[in-house]
């Protein structure tokens, strides 16, 4: 089994429901949730918005390896209605983001997927959660 911490954001709808929901269908196809922050409010960071984010962290026990994860992951984003990803530094509102942080302790960069997460340390947002349930 492996361990696998996952950020979740939203700023679209009902927010609570939203992660709750996010939650609840990576339980069902990633993994055992087996740690869950407490959601937390926070401005967006490198866009402008007049909606507010709520964020949490989770930790999930999967046997599946890191791009199965990023692959569900992703689907569940579409699933739930995410129709665009942030890319090239330009950032959109969203009603469900979900990123890989870590993976046990490994560390890989391809162009898919970077583990540790690359820009997790600067950002409040996902080390608040991250280090409630660490």
């Amino acid at each position: 089994m492996h361990h696998l911490y996952l950020s979740l954001g939203t700023n679209l709808g009902n927010k609570q429901k939203n992660l709750l929901e996010a939650i609840k269908r990576i339980e069902k196809s990633v993994g055992t949730v087996l740690r869950q922050s407490a959601f937390i409010c926070t401005a967006p960071v490198d866009f402008v918005s007049e909606h507010d984010f709520l964020n949490a962290a989770i930790l999930v026990e999967t046997e599946l390896t890191p791009l199965e994860c990023l692959h569900i992951t992703q689907q569940i984003e579409r699933e739930m209605g995410r129709t665009r990803k942030s890319a090239g530094g330009i950032h959109f509102d969203r009603i469900i983001d979900i990123d890989i942080l870590l993976y046990d302790d490994i560390s890989m960069n391809t162009p898919e997927l970077t583990i540790p997460h690359p820009k997790m340390h600067e950002r409040d947002f996902v080390m608040i959660p991250l280090s409630e349930i660490m």
